[in-house]
């Protein structure tokens, strides 16, 4: 048995990050079904492939919201979250060989990680861009995907427009600069160690400052 990992919104600044697992016995079970890395695919594209990769494999999908990636990186780096997250869909799944989308710049010493996390025996193959040259991979990075992306819709029905979460989308810093001008503080979703947190309330600072003088 294989399984393949991936996870969605490990960048973002706002909301969660979702670590996906998918066994499956061969590759072959994906060929009908088309299955790319999610980022070439559509959303609608997404959703589609979403139940049909459900319904043919066992899933294990591990949820970190922002405070949770705030408190552990008072311990770790991003990528040692990365790779216990990895390790955690890993033992759920219990596969022989797990392929996993390397979050380290040395593949070899990602592989070392994960499996340093693991108590049963695994193969562990870790490439980078794994979720473009394993279909197993590309099955993990739909199912991420699209478990974030509703998680991003509970959070904004609650929230309000906070965009896709991540720093380049300018709907989520206008959500930020907004809540923070209002609040004096980050939104609860905020993860407060990201530097475009800290960045944007010292630059509200400067300004504040200035208004004295």
């Amino acid at each position: 048995m294989i399984c393949g990992v991936d996870e969605a919104g490990k960048g973002s600044v706002l909301g969660p990050m979702v670590v996906a697992g998918v066994k499956a016995r061969s590759a072959e079970i994906f060929a009908d079904l088309g299955v790319k890395d999610s980022k070439l695919l559509t959303p609608a594209e997404r959703e589609r492939l979403f139940p049909l990769i459900k319904k043919r494999c066992k899933t294990a999908i591990v949820i970190l919201p922002a405070e949770e990636i705030d408190r552990s990186r008072r311990e770790m780096t991003m990528n040692a979250i990365v790779a216990r997250a990895h390790a955690q869909v890993i033992a759920a799944l219990a596969p022989d060989t797990a392929y996993v989308d390397a979050c380290d710049v040395n593949p070899l010493r990602y592989a070392e990680t994960v499996k340093s996390h693991l108590a049963d025996p695994c193969e562990i193959v870790s490439e980078h861009h794994a979720d473009v040259r394993f279909p197993v991979v590309s099955a993990a990075s739909i199912i991420a995907k699209v478990t974030r992306d509703r998680e991003i819709q509970k959070l904004a029905r609650k929230y309000g427009e906070i965009g896709s979460g991540y720093p380049s989308d300018p709907v989520t810093i206008a959500y930020l600069s907004a809540y923070i001008d209002e609040h004096r503080v980050p939104p609860p979703i905020a993860r407060k160690s990201w530097k475009t947190v800290s960045t944007l309330i010292g630059k509200k600072s400067q300004s504040s400052l200035a208004a004295f003088f």
